[in-house]
């Protein structure tokens, strides 16, 4: 029996996923969580999935990737298994390098998740063919890559944050946080945060706010 924990801040999407998971054979539901905080203390406290159902953005609680970063450093993780409408370059890849097995879209027929949680049970890596297209046309498009870290300051530059926000909401140093747009402007041949905006946008690294 493949055991799975649903992550999702939205009730209905829960009860929804629940239903769909527990209809499948040799699956079942252990459990519920309604951010990434209330996942891992779900694990602590002694559950014990074999994969959990990520979504990525929920709220103001603690967001999927960095929930998968975390879970994943645990002794004897589970399988991640990311279950998002989000399917930009800077999702992917910030999923994928906090470890995350897999990388779902939640248009994807209930047949599909089905197969992509019985993989990621069995340790296999499950991308949905949206995600591994974009992974491979970003390869050959060489396009400008950043790093997880330079992504969601990117991220937040969208937002309107200023240096001083982002240092709070990210726990750095405002000095840290001018070398990562540094090396952001360099990476993408701009030099003003209203171009790297631009820039990040047109080539898929950061959301439309």
């Amino acid at each position: 029996m493949i055991r799975v924990l649903l992550v999702d801040d939205h009730p209905v999407v829960r009860r929804g996923l629940r239903a769909m998971v527990d209809d499948l054979p040799d699956v079942e539901a252990v459990g519920e969580a309604a951010d990434g905080a209330e996942a891992l203390r779900l694990l602590q406290d002694g559950a014990r999935p074999d994969v959990v159902l990520m979504d990525l953005q929920m709220g103001t609680g603690m967001h999927g990737v960095e929930a998968t970063r975390r879970i994943t450093a645990l002794p004897d993780p589970p399988a991640v298994l990311i279950l998002t409408t989000y399917s930009t370059d800077a999702d992917i890849l910030a999923a994928v390098e906090a470890g995350a097995t897999g990388y779902l879209l939640k248009d994807a027929p209930p047949e599909d998740v089905a197969t992509a949680v019985q993989a990621a049970a069995r340790g296999e890596t499950v991308l949905a063919p949206p995600v591994a297209a974009r992974l491979l046309g970003r390869v050959r498009a060489g396009r400008p890559t950043l790093s997880p870290r330079e992504a969601e300051i990117l991220g937040l530059l969208a937002e309107g944050l200023a240096n001083k926000q982002i240092s709070r909401r990210l726990f750095i140093s405002e000095a840290t946080v001018k070398t990562h747009l540094v090396h952001i402007y360099g990476k993408l041949g701009v030099d003003s945060r209203t171009a790297a905006i631009a820039a990040g946008l047109a080539a898929g690294l950061i959301r439309a706010v």
